[in-house]
């Protein structure tokens, strides 16, 4: 081992508030209080590491226990200084607290914190990591942290802020370092690399500095280890990238290309090329994720920024931008979800290629799946085959039919009620209860053959007229399952939500039922019947007059014996009556709707809806 030999990151470690890289805000204000001599007894530095945390807080010692200070440009030669930069613990102490978190090392330092100085004017005490010291330590040190002796300064470093005490954070002064830019990362590599002597290129630079996330320990440290490979030949991107064990460029290019276009083929071509060349199937996923995550910043942000935040050049950004012109965004963010899960589940599986594969399969066909139209053709079928569709929610309450708030402007028609008679009256045998009063202008519309009403009430009462005039009891029920879009002499139109409904009320028998209930409200022969499905100019009857339009009257007829006098009908009969006819067209409706399904099962197993729902979703018939 050489001797002399010197790691960059520690021989380029700042000496001096100027030499930090980065860190502004804590150089500005740690000079102002050393100038102005308001020194504090505890500070907390805190943030990711590799940012100048422990290095800030033993250029503060220096500056303090400098012979010419307090200072901000300490000498570097005095006794004091010498001692900080060569990690002498006579003054100025380290202590990691990963290895001494116990109480028991906590007392010892209290112990000593009586001794006074021996170069310096103070006896500073610099805690690393002191997240990881115990709460029994915490305690032990909150009394001393609070009130320590007149010439001992307590400096606590730790990457992880939220695991310490707040009554600790409580008693310091606090520092929050950032992640260095990738600019003064880029900046100060360079710098190192020309006083070292090492040739590299500014894209394997930027490599690097994009590599270390913020941090600038980690960022010299790579360049140390590359610059072995700088000294005949220049250091490269590529170099970089075998280096990281990363992808180029080109190759992920060509392996989302094969995505793009679904090439599942030759996606698996290219993946057993890289997988053979040495790389991990985890950092294969990695670097795609990366690579559709630059596809998507390229994809959503303006030029002149894209090489900023994706780290390309000019001709890699143009190809990026030429490649994702054919897809939406939605579709790269689904790429990458799916990338992400897959490298959940890399992590949790033995056999990881096999997953590899899968992940790429996949990926493959997402593309193609995810397209725009396809969806929105799938999501439109989806919802024009839905058997059952509930428009209004399900109440645990008594039955009670809702109504809209378009419903309760238009003005309906309402019954008159009956005068009660004061006493008992013979009933007439045979007799049926009073029309209500919209089916009595039903029947005098008819009557008169007036025009198509514009009203919604008129069209409630001519379409309760028309089922009135079925005497089907299935087409009746039929109806019920139906909204009226116009009902006239020249033209009836009803329509279904659903086309298996629109199939069974064109059969030749329903429609002759309808045709005959329409010559027969408008007294005229071979009137013009329409059943389709909704469309966007439709006008239908509110959902609220639709369901109050009155049944066809359902008479019961009881055998009256000679000389027996009936009593007389009550509203409770009606009452009772017509609860009777909802749960008969109730019933009816269900067994039509078995009934149209029983028949057309076959037809629904081998549909393309039923096949796109289940390849859509993983599913299988039951």
């Amino acid at each position: 081992m050489n001797d002399n030999y010197l790691p960059l990151y520690r021989k380029y470690r700042p000496q001096c508030l100027e030499e930090i890289v980065g860190q502004e805000h804590i150089k500005k204000t740690l000079k102002s209080a050393i100038e102005l001599n308001k020194i504090s007894h505890a500070y907390l530095f805190t943030g990711p590491r590799g940012t100048g945390k422990t290095s800030t807080a033993r250029i503060l010692a220096k500056s303090l226990n400098c012979v010419n200070g307090p200072t901000i440009t300490p000498c570097n030669e005095c006794p004091s200084c010498k001692d900080v930069t060569n990690t002498v613990p006579i003054d100025v102490i380290e202590i990691d607290a990963a290895s001494n978190r116990k109480v028991e090392d906590t007392q010892n330092i209290l112990e000593k914190i009586q001794y006074t100085p021996v170069h310096g004017r103070y006896k500073i005490y610099i805690i690393d990591e002191v997240h990881m010291l115990t709460n029994h330590a915490f305690n032990a040190l909150l009394k001393t942290l609070e009130e320590p002796p007149e010439n001992v300064i307590f400096i606590l470093a730790t990457t992880e802020v939220h695991k310490v005490l707040d009554t600790i954070k409580s008693r310091c002064q606090r520092f929050d370092f950032r992640r260095i830019t990738t600019e003064d990362i880029v900046k100060h590599l360079r710098y190192i690399s020309d006083k070292e002597g090492i040739k590299i290129n500014d894209d394997a630079l930027f490599a690097i500095a994009k590599n270390s996330a913020g941090g600038m320990r980690d960022s010299i440290a790579l360049l140390d280890q590359l610059s072995l490979l700088g000294v005949q030949t220049e250091v490269t991107l590529d170099d970089v990238n075998n280096m990281l064990g990363r992808l180029s460029f080109d190759l992920l290019k060509q392996i989302s290309d094969c995505i793009v276009k679904s090439d599942t083929q030759g996606a698996l071509e290219l993946l057993e090329k890289v997988y053979n060349s040495g790389n991990e199937p985890t950092l294969i996923l990695s670097n795609l994720c990366e690579y559709f995550k630059n596809m998507l910043v390229i994809k959503n942000s303006r030029k002149e920024l894209q090489e900023e935040l994706t780290g390309y050049n000019g001709a890699q950004v143009e190809d990026v931008a030429n490649q994702v012109g054919a897809l939406d965004t939605h579709q790269i963010v689904f790429l990458l979800e799916r990338t992400a899960h897959y490298i959940r589940e890399l992590k949790q599986t033995v056999n990881q290629y096999l997953w590899l594969e899968v992940a790429i399969i996949d990926l493959a066909n997402l593309a193609e799946n995810t397209d725009l139209i396809t969806l929105q053709n799938r999501v439109k079928a989806l919802e024009g085959g839905e058997v059952v569709r509930s428009s209004q929610p399900v109440r645990a309450t008594a039955p009670v039919r809702p109504v809209s708030e378009a419903a309760k402007t238009v003005p309906v028609q309402t019954e008159t009620p009956l005068p009660k008679p004061e006493s008992p009256v013979p009933s007439k045998p045979h007799s049926a209860p009073p029309e209500p009063e919209q089916e009595k202008a039903a029947v005098e519309h008819t009557e008169s053959a007036a025009p198509a009403p514009s009203d919604t009430s008129d069209m409630a009462g001519l379409w309760a007229g028309l089922i009135k005039n079925i005497n089907s009891p299935s087409t009746q029920a039929l109806l019920r399952l139906a909204n009226p879009v116009k009902v006239a002499p020249d033209e009836v139109v009803i329509t279904f939500k659903q086309e298996i409904f629109v199939k069974q009320a064109n059969e030749d028998a329903k429609k002759q039922i309808l045709k005959e209930a329409a010559d027969k409200l408008f007294g005229q022969t071979n009137s013009k019947i329409t059943i389709r499905l909704p469309q966007s100019g439709d006008t239908p009857l509110p959902k609220s007059e639709a369901a109050s339009a009155p049944r066809a009257p359902q008479k019961t007829f009881k055998p009256q014996s000679a000389g027996v006098i009936q009593p007389p009908r009550t509203k409770a009969d009606d009452v009772y009556e017509a609860k009777q006819a909802d749960k008969a067209m109730a019933e009816e409706a269900s067994d039509i709707q078995a009934d149209m399904a029983e028949e057309s099962s076959a037809e629904v197993f081998s549909s393309d809806q039923t096949r796109m729902i289940v390849n859509l979703f993983d599913g299988k018939y039951i």
